[in-house]
């Protein structure tokens, strides 16, 4: 198996021949600019590594691995406008740099962008790969409802947040693993168990993503740090903050939530004492790590070898700990 830089370079190097200039700037500008923002290729790596995995030559996925990560970005500049966020990996979001139509318009044909990538492929192989890509892309816009329906609820569940960060973030990262395994001809019962090992290391990823927004060192994060907050997103801190506080406390966490000050400093940074002393910033930290020992549960089951299994631990590892 070949080393995650390996799978970057390669990977980068295909994406130049998907970032070329075209007709009209104006739609196609856009894209190319939040496709060159970076960020981690964390869905893409994972097609590539899944690919290889299975005794199959990696490269064959890269068409795969680009499908992923153009929708990716396709939903990230719709959550953008969504969510009104002026950053994104430290720059400025595509609706802020040009307008808000524009952001609709370069999104929606980066997600036909990204269904053409699959034309690449075998026909059996291309009706696998389209078919997990209509599911998966049907439940991230699921996610994304709930996520936007949660903000104005004052009765959010714990269970509830959680099935939404599997639609909203988990089911691609499972997606983009089991995109690897389609390609590699892998077993059905192989990719689904994958799929289940993607899906619970995506679920990790959003806890520590939603841990990172309110925690972060805004420096590397790229993001607003706070912006959850700001956004009175109830994340897994914010109910977990409820469940531990006194009657007092929450009223006053639930009065915080309520309100959009203009400058919103001093609400992001007591709503974060909130978290720490209540101690939900630990318990998140170990359900962080619950999620990442579900996934390497589900490895065991997998016919792959010994050292294949551990690369994919070491991955999952990395990904727990990361401040990024």
């Amino acid at each position: 198996m070949q080393n995650i830089q390996s799978y970057q370079e390669s990977f980068l190097k295909h994406l130049e021949t998907f970032i070329k200039p075209k007709e009209p700037t104006t739609l196609y500008d856009p894209i190319n600019y939040i496709i060159q923002l970076g960020g981690k290729r964390l869905r893409p790596i994972l097609t590539l590594m899944t690919a290889e995995i299975f005794d199959c030559d990696y490269k064959k996925a890269l068409n795969a691995a680009l499908s992923v990560e153009v929708f990716h970005n396709f939903s990230l500049v719709h959550d953008d406008i969504m969510d009104d966020a002026p950053l994104r990996r430290g720059k400025e979001t595509v609706h802020e740099k040009w307008d808000v139509n524009t952001g609709i318009l370069s999104g929606d044909a980066m997600l036909i962008m990204a269904y053409q990538l699959f034309e690449n492929y075998e026909p059996k192989t291309f009706q696998d790969l389209a078919k997990l890509f209509s599911k998966t892309a049907l439940e991230v816009c699921e996610g994304q409802q709930y996520d936007v329906d949660f903000e104005t609820r004052d009765d959010v569940t714990i269970s509830e947040y959680l099935k939404m960060i599997e639609y909203k973030t988990a089911v691609l990262v499972g997606a983009a693993m089991k995109m690897g395994a389609i390609v590699a001809n892998a077993s059905e019962s192989c990719q689904n168990s994958i799929y289940e090992f993607g899906k619970n290391l995506g679920i990790a990823f959003q806890l520590q993503d939603d841990y990172l927004d309110a925690f972060g060192n805004p420096e590397t994060f790229g993001k607003q740090v706070g912006g959850d907050i700001i956004e009175n997103k109830k994340t897994y801190l914010y109910l977990k903050c409820l469940e531990f506080s006194s009657k007092d406390d929450q009223k006053q966490l639930e009065h915080l939530y309520s309100v959009n000050p203009t400058d919103p400093s001093e609400k992001i940074e007591t709503v974060k004492q909130f978290f720490i002393s209540s101690g939900s910033s630990e318990a998140t930290k170990k359900e962080i790590e619950n999620y990442t020992k579900k996934a390497f549960s589900v490895l065991e089951r997998i016919k792959i070898s010994e050292d294949n299994k551990n690369a994919l631990r070491a991955f999952g590892n990395d990904l727990m700990t990361r401040n990024v």
